[in-house]
């Protein structure tokens, strides 16, 4: 669905009745007011005549919209049309979330992917109506409105956390799109934060859709925490990152998201990273729909909401997968807690014995010998290190979901099963499938569906082995 695609009846059909399922999908700009909405707005519907639909809040804003001070924009959840179509654009938006548009600027960001700036535009333009500067400059804006309006950090701050290079270009900004300025906003804010000037720890809103299986997707991160870089149970899950520490506790229809930093310029990268880890953005009603009609059908309507739990960082998930060969998840996660140990870089009071995940560059120099694991599992890291570290593997969006996995199964001691689960939780590929997981195979016996059922559990097959996982 480009920009032109949008069909107004069916969108009109949604604003009118709220429809929470197309939350993220398109936002309704109003030509009296010159404000754009969520489609879940509680304001009163507009007449037809008076409204227009845009695939990205970036279009609204370049169309000459303001943000809604009353939905929030800021707070819709990601459109998930985009994982399933993993093409240029998708991998482009997951990683302007990442940061890299502010780190690199466009023309780096058309370097991740492998083409042209300028057909990285055009692609952009045909999509979504907008270049892919005023996307990344537009998540900038949303980030700060949604910082000064629920949190108390100073101006400054909000500034550089969005991504913006000077105060006075984030003022400037702010006034030029939005109408009015920084300080403006967060005077009229309702509900602001009273943190303490000088303090970096924060707490913003992570919004998801409904239903959302809060119990299984946090049980499934504390049976995997690694010791010295994470902390989980079943009402919140905490990890080290670099400067400092985030917890993320469910809090009824969002994620609560608390930050402690000493650069409160990672903050836009945090928050996609934290997205993509807790499968926010997926859509539950499409699930259900497909997977619904199939053999799943008892397991799908036994748990509302089932999410596919992704990765942090795509080379640390893919260590955790290379580490999880052939072994229990207690094993895997005892090995994990030595190779973070040895290798990676200490966080905080050396007694709190907290450490960061090891870089490509740190695992690919470590000598991982004494820890409990083989000649050959450890030749995979280190090649999977060394590969990671020079690009030619890509995990953290910028390569299809496709060459990465072939990439991937040229490592040797890297096999379908291994790329499949990296594909799964890593790339964010909804279709993906570990081939000759032994659990999946039994479970699939006892319920007696045969193999070739699997196709038709497309383009879902990812959330399709966590419900045969999960099942009892």
């Amino acid at each position: 669905m480009t920009a032109q695609d949008l069909d107004f009846d069916a969108c009109y059909r949604a604003v009118s009745a709220r429809d929470a399922r197309f939350d993220g999908r398109f936002y309704t700009a109003v030509k009296t007011t010159r404000i754009y909405c969520r489609p879940v707005c509680p304001a009163r519907t507009p007449a037809a005549r008076n409204v227009r639909f845009y695939r990205h809040a970036a279009s609204a804003e370049a169309a000459g919209f303001r943000p809604c001070k009353r939905c929030r924009p800021e707070l819709s959840p990601g459109d998930p049309g985009w994982d399933v179509r993993g093409d240029f654009v998708g991998r482009a938006l997951r990683l302007i979330d990442d940061g890299a548009a502010d780190d690199t600027g466009v023309a780096g960001l058309a370097r991740r992917l492998h083409i042209t700036e300028r057909h990285l535009h055009r692609l952009f333009v045909a999509e979504l109506g907008v270049g892919p500067l005023a996307v990344a400059r537009t998540k900038r804006l949303l980030l700060a409105k949604q910082l000064l309006t629920e949190t108390g950090l100073p101006v400054t701050d909000v500034a550089f956390a969005a991504g913006f290079g000077s105060v006075r270009q984030f003022n400037a900004t702010m006034r030029e799109t939005y109408g009015f300025t920084p300080s403006e906003l967060r005077a009229t804010a309702r509900g602001a934060a009273a943190a303490p000037a000088e303090t970096a720890s924060l707490r913003l809103r992570l919004h998801r859709r409904e239903p959302y299986d809060v119990a299984g997707v946090f049980a499934f991160l504390a049976a995997r925490a690694i010791p010295g870089l994470e902390q989980a149970g079943p009402a919140s899950y905490s990890r080290v990152v670099p400067g400092g520490t985030l917890t993320l506790t469910p809090q009824p229809g969002h994620i609560a998201l608390e930050v402690s930093i000493d650069d409160t310029r990672q903050l836009a990268r945090l928050v996609g990273r934290c997205r993509r880890l807790l499968d926010l953005d997926s859509d539950p009603a499409a699930i259900a729909e497909t997977l619904g009609q199939t053999s799943l059908a008892p397991l799908v309507a036994a748990r509302p909401g089932l999410r596919v739990p992704g990765a942090f960082d795509g080379f640390e998930l893919a260590v955790r997968a290379v580490v999880g060969q052939q072994v229990s998840v207690a094993g895997a996660r005892t090995l994990l807690g030595r190779i973070v140990a040895r290798a990676g870089s200490p966080v905080g009071p050396p007694e709190e014995g907290a450490r960061l995940f090891p870089t490509p560059a740190e695992l690919a120099a470590a000598d991982l010998d004494g820890l409990g694991l083989t000649t050959r599992r450890i030749a995979t890291l280190h090649a999977l290190a060394e590969r990671t570290g020079s690009g030619e593997i890509d995990l953290d969006g910028g390569q299809e979901p496709a060459e990465a996995v072939a990439r991937l199964l040229e490592v040797p001691g890297i096999g379908p099963w291994t790329a499949g689960y990296i594909a799964l939780r890593a790339l964010r590929d909804p279709d993906a499938w570990p081939e000759g997981d032994l659990v999946l195979r039994k479970r699939m016996a006892a319920l007696d569906i045969p193999d070739d059922h699997t196709e038709r559990w497309r383009p879902w097959r990812a959330y399709a082995a966590l419900y045969l996982w999960s099942a009892s």
